[in-house]
């Protein structure tokens, strides 16, 4: 099939999630203004500065056959659940092959990690050291790959028209979406499986993360220390989970009668050139990402109504979003309701594009923005620069096609903007 620009649509979504194994039980915490973060209890966490994280609130081994499960990496654990939710969801029954509703050939896999299977290489290492050799599983490889969940969802849905795995830190699992997008409005496939997973909650990242400044010390309060916007904010809390999408060619769902949450509009993408962690403080790459989603779509400034915003409660990140949003949309960002949902599940790193873009999806769908919690003192200057949804879930515009962006950045500089439309 030659390259084209077709339309693409969301048809399918999962997650599982620090608020809920499935996206209802996750949906249902992001309006009610849950918090997902806990006291960590495993021995290791006594005697680390951070002692408080937002782990899964189902565990993948009531939900994944323990034979099943020790071949998987914890990270591939979650999108496998995540996308065998949004399989179904979409409508199919079986993988393609099997069910005729999608051809294999025409059907992709991009699943996306910011660290990949970093709990299996460790936890091996130390197997390795107290156990020795012969005691190393013979699927770490596997276990280990960042392409590993890519790789087992791909194979769960029997997908050949290709696997991929971008790794771009926090902005990863949002570009595993943009490039399923991509895949199909060129013509690569009819149907793709995209998101992003992560499963990092272990002593060693947990370690790095806190000697490195970048994550919240608020032991004490663990609900309430992931507080993006808030003039009291000191760093991310860290989560785990999953979030998945199948995104189709609107001809495609057409055909086969499927049931349509959002249009994909398209992706806006750039890199900051000025640090390997810090943000650029004026926000100008993140500018430059969102010029770049308006200048190659045909979305209208006044169509935004709502932002899923990165905003991971760090001094510096917050406001550099916001004020890129304002330099390019000016007085139309007086009409986008801000949500920053990692205030509740905290940030999950390269699974955070994949579970917050299942977010934006569902408050168009539902016309409803999520609402981010613990904002005590609002930062004067995330006020000045935009409408920030706080207290409780506001009501999108009932009238019209209204569309919404997700945005996500990473270590590294990467910036990616996802924009979705009603349909």
């Amino acid at each position: 099939m030659s390259p084209t620009n077709r339309t693409v649509v969301v048809t399918g979504i999962g997650a599982t999630t620090p608020l809920g194994g499935d996206v209802a039980s996750t949906w249902e915490g992001l309006i009610a203004g849950r918090s997902g973060v806990k006291p960590l209890e495993q021995d290791w966490a006594a005697d680390q500065a951070v002692r408080i994280a937002a782990p899964v609130a189902v565990d993948p081994s009531e939900v994944i056959p323990r034979p099943q499960a020790r071949r998987l990496d914890r990270s591939a654990q979650f999108a496998l659940i995540a996308a065998k939710e949004a399989w179904a969801d979409a409508g199919f029954t079986a993988k393609a092959g099997d069910d005729p509703a999608v051809d294999p050939d025409r059907l992709g896999a991009v699943i996306a990690s910011g660290i990949g299977g970093v709990t299996t290489l460790l936890d091996q290492y130390d197997v390795l050291k107290e156990k020795g050799v012969r005691r190393v599983s013979p699927h770490t490889v596997p276990m280990l790959m960042p392409n590993g969940p890519s790789a087992n969802v791909g194979l769960a849905v029997g997908a050949r028209a290709g696997v991929h795995t971008p790794v771009s830190a926090c902005a990863s699992g949002a570009e595993a979406i943009g490039y399923g997008i991509e895949m199909i409005r060129t013509g690569r496939a009819d149907v793709v499986v995209a998101g992003g997973t992560e499963a990092a909650i272990h002593p060693l990242p947990i370690a790095a993360f806190g000697n490195m400044m970048a994550m919240s010390k608020n032991n004490d309060d663990p609900q309430g220390a992931s507080r993006p916007y808030d003039v009291a904010r000191d760093g991310f809390v860290l989560g785990e989970g999953s979030g998945v999408v199948v995104l189709e060619s609107a001809e495609h769902a057409a055909k086969r009668g499927a049931r349509v949450y959002a249009e994909a509009v398209g992706q806006g993408i750039s890199a900051d050139a000025h640090d390997i962690v810090q943000p650029e403080p004026e926000g100008r790459g993140i500018s430059h990402a969102l010029q770049n989603l308006m200048d190659r779509t045909d979305l209208d400034a006044a169509e935004i109504v709502h932002v899923n915003a990165h905003a991971t409660s760090t001094p510096a990140g917050d406001v550099a979003e916001l004020k890129a949003l304002r330099k390019v949309f000016g007085d139309d960002v007086d009409h986008m309701a801000v949500s920053a949902t990692k205030s509740m599940t905290g940030h999950l790193l390269g699974g955070a594009g994949g579970v917050e873009t299942v977010a934006t999806v569902l408050a168009l769908y539902h016309r409803l923005a999520p609402p981010t919690i613990n904002v005590e003192n609002l930062d004067p200057e995330a006020e000045a620069a935009a409408d920030v949804v706080r207290g409780e879930a506001r009501k999108l515009p009932v009238d019209g096609r209204i569309a919404a962006l997700n945005d996500s950045f990473g270590f590294g500089g990467h910036n990616v903007v996802l924009a979705f439309r009603t349909v």
